[in-house]
């Protein structure tokens, strides 16, 4: 590491804001200092949210794989008339919340397909099913491009959408979509999805109604270094003006089934380096996220607890019924056992506590014998 990069490591840790060209710089780095960055940036999450690390008891429910998109990066989505193509209608989608409400989740996060028959009051449907068989629990649903094609679908603005989903029970919104935010990228991996400024307007229409949102990007495909600072920067200017993220979640690209890796436009997701970098240089640069996850799903148990030594401090869900990973060819999804969380972080020294969706402590919880899931 060249002493300027030392010496903007050592400027963050006594205040200094990096600044956009800042981050390229320390994301671009290859040698020895990628260990001195993800030092000062573990430094900074000590400071920042002490020696605990989270994980959320939670179940997914993917209501459908039909979808009327072909997302490059995606190995989930599924035509008519394909033979393992589905729909869980009411009664599945109700048994799946009561199942969820019975191993005693504090969350159930659902995002699915596009279904070409989907309209706002579909997804306003899901969320109620879900909430009158599982009182009490935090629905994490849709994200903004569900509410835009919910919207579009019905003839409606997204913020009479998003106003429709909190009625019916959404607690919090899922920051997926957003992959890259730079439409010169999306053009290429998600062409059908809402753009860079609609993504935003929705998240901060959302926000100004009182539904936080998680923020994520889907790195390691065919988007450079430039492309993933600018993203960070969007999401701090909009945390800066809402304060309505309540976690950021690195998704590390898992490309063996999908698309865009079979038709050579992407690289075989990210390196070790690039994984730990991102999740590094994300906590250095988004001062004003307090919550940083370790999507082990994507990165692997061993990764992941290496990010936790990174500036990460949460490991997401136990993950229950988890699928749209598993599709794009990632292994070892299904089920984390909070016993191996703990012991993840006791490798570390540090203290594995259940939290809700919005990071308050779960008092007198037991990690023995939980079976839940996880979404960002």
């Amino acid at each position: 590491m060249t002493p300027q990069l030392r010496t903007v490591l050592d400027d963050v840790l006594a205040g200094h804001r990096l600044t956009e060209e800042e981050a390229v710089r320390l994301l671009k780095v290859r040698d020895r200092g990628v260990l001195e960055i993800a030092a000062a940036a573990d430094e900074l999450r000590e400071r920042m949210v002490g020696e605990t690390v989270t994980y959320v008891r939670n179940q997914n429910i993917n209501v459908t794989n039909l979808c009327v998109n072909a997302c490059g990066f995606c190995g989930f989505s599924r035509k008519p008339g394909d033979a393992d193509a589905y729909l869980h209608d009411e009664v599945a989608v109700r048994e799946k919340a009561r199942a969820a409400r019975e191993r005693g989740v504090t969350e159930v996060c659902t995002v699915s397909g596009l279904h070409p028959d989907f309209d706002a009051q579909s997804y306003i449907d899901i969320i109620s099913w879900i909430r009158d068989e599982a009182p009490g629990v935090h629905i994490h649903a849709s994200n903004p491009m569900e509410v835009a094609y919910a919207a579009k679908r019905s003839g409606i603005s997204t913020r009479e959408v998003l106003i429709g989903m909190k009625a019916a029970g959404l607690g919090t919104l899922c920051g997926t979509a957003a992959e890259i935010l730079v439409d010169s990228v999306r053009a290429v991996i998600c062409p059908g999805k809402v753009d860079t400024a609609t993504w935003v307007r929705i998240i901060r229409e959302a926000h100004d109604l009182g539904i936080r949102s998680t923020a994520t990007i889907m790195y390691g495909h065919c988007e450079s270094v430039e492309d993933r600072a600018r993203h960070l920067a969007i999401l701090r200017e909009i945390q800066d003006d809402t304060g309505g993220f309540t976690e950021f979640v690195p998704l590390s690209f898992i490309h063996e089934n999908t698309p865009l890796y079979r038709a050579g436009l992407a690289r075989p997701g990210a390196t070790g380096r690039e994984d730990i970098l991102m999740v590094a240089v994300a906590r250095l640069f988004l001062d004003n996220i307090k919550n940083i996850q370790a999507s082990w799903v994507k990165l692997g148990r061993k990764m992941a607890e290496i990010t936790l030594l990174s500036g990460a401090n949460d490991l997401g869900g136990t993950m229950f019924e988890e699928s749209i990973s598993r599709s794009a060819g990632a292994r070892g999804t299904d089920y984390l056992d909070p016993a191996e969380m703990r012991r993840m972080a006791e490798d570390l020294g540090r203290t594995l506590r259940q939290r809700t969706t919005t990071y308050e402590l779960v008092r007198g919880e037991t990690v023995a014998g939980v079976i839940p899931g996880s979404c960002a």
